[in-house]
């Protein structure tokens, strides 16, 4: 990518544009009770830095991070700016890259309210180092893609939260009608940065990529002007980190492959389907011991229980209580959707007046409370 380089000589492929740079693999079966489709990638020669940097592969990040658009990170840089800034400034930091004296800067604090209270913390790169974490996750992602998991859907090509709740129902349906919800405490401010580094090095045989990975993770956080150091986690907001929490999870589904659980797991949401509360219990148990001990996690009792599916929400969604156990939208999320937010204020007068109800009928749009009335008169009838 220096600087004089015509952009046309490079061969265009299509951007993943949930930042996978790459064509999505074919769906695989959900509810399968199997490991991943294939094994994992051998572990990878010294030279996939080098690898990392080919032009064809920066430019495909590079297609990445503009269709992602997103907020500028401390230095105020907007991705617009990205391309010129590079045709002045790549040919020195790419040197630095690969002799290893390339310093990240700090990621941006932004604290977003959470549905069930307190806050969670995004941190956003700047755009040069969203550009190179999503040039790393191109070359990393397919060293463990195969060897994933069947049973864990979140941030995976080919893969959704639709296709995790639809496994949860075959398992519910297949006879395992109680449910160990684990929910990890503060999961991506928690990581343990020498357990996940030491998973990565499993595959990942270059010094100078582990180097740059750890550079990532330590970066710092900026708020309010100061930079505050990081010893563990790895923030949500950058393109790494959901690769990196899957691979660190990786182990977790692993243990419950090999002890022939069913389970379902998205990020740091898993849940397990048993057959009974004592076998749930005896489950929760022993997982909460492995993931202290294996991989310096903490499962969170208030928020964790063993309890049966339809009293408990998975990515929004329960169950209904009949064998033949229908997906439901939760109703902890029906009752968030009609809060006093966004929702509650289209109801005002000149919100009404702009935009009548009348103007999005005639475009075919069906009034979100005429659906939201429906569905809570249907659960009123079922429940009498």
């Amino acid at each position: 990518m220096r600087d004089g380089e015509p952009e046309k000589k490079i061969e265009k492929s299509k951007a993943d544009p949930r930042g996978q740079g790459r064509k999505p693999e074919a769906t695989r079966e959900s509810g399968a009770n199997s490991p991943g489709t294939g094994a994992a990638t051998e572990p990878q020669p010294r030279d996939i830095i080098e690898r990392m940097l080919e032009r064809g592969n920066l430019f495909k990040a590079l297609q990445a991070v503009e269709a992602n658009r997103g907020a500028a990170g401390m230095d105020g840089m907007e991705v617009g700016q990205l391309r010129n800034y590079l045709r002045g400034q790549w040919a020195g930091i790419r040197e630095q890259i690969l002799n290893g004296t390339y310093v990240p800067r700090p990621v941006r604090r932004v604290d977003i309210p959470k549905p069930g209270g307190g806050t969670r913390m995004l941190g956003i790169p700047t755009v040069l180092d969203r550009l190179i974490q999503q040039a790393m996750h191109q070359v990393l992602s397919p060293l463990w893609e195969e060897g994933f998991s069947a049973h864990s859907y979140g941030f995976r090509p080919g893969r959704s939260a639709a296709q995790a709740v639809k496994a949860a129902q075959e398992h519910i349906r297949s006879g395992k009608r109680w449910v160990v919800d684990v929910d990890l405490e503060k999961f991506f401010d928690r990581v343990n940065h020498d357990v996940l580094l030491a998973r990565v090095a499993r595959r990942v045989k270059d010094r100078r990529m582990l180097k740059l990975i750890r550079c990532y993770l330590e970066s710092g956080i900026m708020q309010q002007g100061l930079v505050e150091p990081r010893t563990e986690g790895t923030p949500q907001g950058g393109q790494l980190s959901p690769l990196l929490s899957n691979i660190l999870l990786d182990d977790l589904d692993k243990e419950l492959e090999r002890r022939g659980h069913r389970f379902c797991r998205y990020a740091d949401d898993c849940n397990i389907y048993v057959s009974s509360r004592r076998a749930g219990e005896r489950v929760m148990t022993s997982l909460s011991r492995f993931l202290r001990e294996k991989l310096k996690l903490t499962v969170n009792p208030k928020k964790s229980a063993v309890d049966r599916p339809w009293k408990r929400k998975f990515l929004g969604f329960s169950m209904t209580a009949q064998r033949g156990c229908r997906v439901r939208v939760a109703p902890q999320a029906v009752e968030r959707f009609n809060g006093r937010g966004p929702w509650w204020n289209v109801g005002a007068s000149h919100m009404n007046t702009a935009l009548p109800t009348a103007y999005f009928r005639k475009m075919g749009y069906i009034p979100l409370l005429e659906l939201v009335n429906w569905f809570r008169t249907l659960r009123e009838l079922r429940s009498s």
